[in-house]
């Protein structure tokens, strides 16, 4: 196990899935689909590893589960940003591999599989209730915020499994979303998306 340095990442991010919404896997429940088809992708505005900045650049992360998310088997592929140099690109894959603690470490004791690692093009936008990514060939996401009965955003705090930890997740639904690259296939609309701003450290 490599030595924990010192490293915080901050910014944005969202992600959706062919559940329908909310999706239950946050709450240990089974997919409603059977299994879980997600993408995730984060903006980081401010963030570095022992001293290696990696502000304003972009990470996506394809995962799918065969079946209820808490019982592991997930498949991952990992996409860096084309802007990040080797040295960022070395960091931002030692974070979200787990390999640096924190909240990533959890996420990827579910993973079974490493599809691969590759630099891309990654295109992540917000505009009001809406989020957007773009990898070029190989995906793209449009999701859009769920307004709340009393009006704003409705959000879910703290449930037992999520992306990020730090704040709420603003609950949203895809109005489209396309994955393509290995051996998956993927293409949804009107499902489950989240979004919130994020903080990781080990």
């Amino acid at each position: 196990m490599p030595e924990i340095k010192s490293w915080t990442l901050q910014g944005s991010y969202f992600e959706t899935c062919n559940c329908e919404t909310a999706c239950p896997c946050v709450w240990l429940q089974p997919p409603s689909e059977g299994d879980c088809k997600l993408l995730v992708a984060w903006h980081i505005e401010q963030g570095h590893l022992d001293g290696q900045s990696l502000n304003d650049l972009n990470v996506a992360m394809a995962c799918y589960s065969p079946g209820n998310m808490k019982d592991g088997n997930w498949q991952a592929a990992l996409y860096v940003d084309e802007r990040a140099d080797d040295g960022q690109v070395d960091a931002i894959v030692q974070i979200f591999s787990g390999l640096q603690g924190g909240h990533p470490a959890i996420l990827m004791s579910f993973v079974d599989k490493v599809l691969g690692v590759k630099k891309v093009k990654i295109d992540y936008c917000e505009q009001g209730n809406s989020r957007q990514l773009i990898i070029p060939g190989i995906a793209q996401a449009d999701i859009e915020s769920i307004q709340g009965i009393t009006g704003g955003q409705a959000t879910i705090n703290n449930p037992p499994l999520c992306v990020v930890t730090s704040h709420p997740a603003v609950v949203a639904k895809s109005k489209n979303y396309r994955y393509q690259d290995y051996d998956k296939n993927w293409q949804f609309s009107e499902c489950n998306g989240y979004f919130s701003s994020f903080i990781y450290h080990p």
